[in-house]
């Protein structure tokens, strides 16, 4: 059993949207009993929100589902809960470290880090870009699914992640 948890500030918008995506390439590949997936923030701001409309618009437009789904904070008791922490950006990181007191078992990841990069995933709430941010959070996570199984990530529509 995979345990995977994402990151960001609010989570209305990009961490959202990595585990919608995310879900939605574990259900392609017939792997849904194998992962636990759940997003969380690392703020108080949108607690009981639902996903931003520009999340939820961007992912109908590709046509992956968007479940039913209310922000809410990371407590440092749920740590262990998770194999994956993969946070969006430095500031969700600096978050993290203050929620969490520390990654003793080095499970905390920039999600773009699995595609081997350095860069923050863009938050569209400043920028008001949800097709960027999809690309990658797409990236990201199928990487991160590449990571997890050893296999290629199915294909989902709107934009190649390569």
């Amino acid at each position: 059993m995979h345990r995977v948890l994402f990151i960001c500030h609010g989570n209305i918008c990009r961490s959202t949207m990595a585990q919608f995506v995310f879900e939605e390439l574990v259900r392609r590949a017939g792997l849904e009993n194998e992962f636990v997936i759940d997003s969380a923030a690392t703020s108080r701001e949108e607690i009981g929100n639902p996903p931003h409309h520009g999340t939820v618009n961007m992912l109908r437009e590709v046509g992956v589902p968007v479940g039913t789904h209310r922000a809410r904070q990371i407590t440092r008791a749920e740590y262990n809960d998770w194999d994956i922490i993969a946070y969006m950006d430095a500031e969700n990181e600096r978050g993290l470290g203050r929620i969490l007191k520390g990654d003793p078992r080095g499970i905390c990841h920039r999600l773009l880090s699995f595609a081997g990069s350095t860069r923050d995933v863009a938050d569209p709430w400043y920028t008001g870009d949800f097709d960027a941010t999809y690309r990658d959070v797409l990236l990201g996570c199928s990487a991160l699914f590449e990571h997890l199984t050893g296999t290629h990530a199915p294909a989902l529509p709107g934009t190649d992640p390569r």
